[in-house]
């Protein structure tokens, strides 16, 4: 009874997975997501907003809708790994549908588990290499640490919240990197540099791409930040002896 999610909505679902032995991979009596934003398996995305609440559905989904080609281990979870190209059963329940909480004001350890939850989401589009999904991913992880909040943070959950967002655009940067849009990459590590100026994985990265524009003079004061701050960092020490040998003269003959 009651109306379908619309868009923008966020739903509660129950939830059952499982293999085609049986075995179950899935088990979670009240997950929380909205559907669009790339948060749970695409056979739940497509499939729960077509439910009412309290309807109780199956979805048979093939691996592209599931876990994909690559399939999906678990390191804390009781369940069983989902082995590559698996199909799926899932029983899901829809148990209630409300509007999104990212619009509305929410305590800052709220807002830290979405941004959390959606990182995360983004690093599992990102080991699967769909680069979109995983910018989109680290995008709402974003939106949901700026949204509104029911109180001032704490000085430990103002902290929390500059390295999430941190991560999160350093991880923008490299799905930009991978969908090659250098310029895109740069603005988010100095987006990342704004909020942290001494943060060595978007100082490195900062002076990779400005040696790549050509902008060697910048890109060397770059890498010697870095490099002052993590002197034992080979990485930085090739990066600028190849400036170095770039910008010698050479030898005549």
């Amino acid at each position: 009874g009651g109306p379908r999610p619309r868009p923008g909505q966020e739903v509660s679902v129950k939830v059952l997975g499982a293999l085609e032995d049986g075995g179950l991979v899935e088990r979670d009596p009240r997950l929380s997501f909205v559907p669009g934003h790339g948060d749970v398996v695409q056979a739940l995305e497509l499939g729960v907003p077509t439910m009412q609440p309290g309807e109780v559905s199956f979805f048979l989904a093939a691996f592209p809708y599931g876990y994909g080609r690559p399939g999906s281990r678990r390191f804390v979870r009781r369940e069983p790994d989902v082995p590559p190209e698996a199909p799926l059963l899932f029983e899901v329940t829809l148990l209630e549908v409300r509007d999104d909480p990212e619009q509305q004001p929410l305590p800052p350890a709220a807002r830290l588990r979405l941004g959390a939850q959606r990182r995360e989401r983004g690093n599992f589009h990102f080991a699967r290499g769909d680069f979109p999904a995983a910018l989109r991913s680290y995008g709402l992880a974003l939106r949901a640490l700026d949204g509104p909040a029911t109180a001032p943070p704490g000085p430990q959950e103002e902290e929390e919240l500059r390295e999430q967002r941190v991560k999160c655009l350093n991880n923008c940067a490299a799905t930009e990197l991978k969908l090659q849009r250098a310029a895109e990459a740069l603005a988010a590590c100095e987006a990342a540099l704004r909020i942290s100026p001494d943060n060595g994985r978007a100082l490195l990265r900062r002076g990779q791409l400005l040696a790549q524009q050509g902008r060697d003079a910048e890109a060397a004061l770059v890498l010697r930040r870095a490099l002052e701050l993590d002197p034992a960092n080979k990485v930085i020490h090739a990066e600028l002896s190849q400036l170095v040998k770039r910008r010698s003269p050479p030898a005549r003959t």
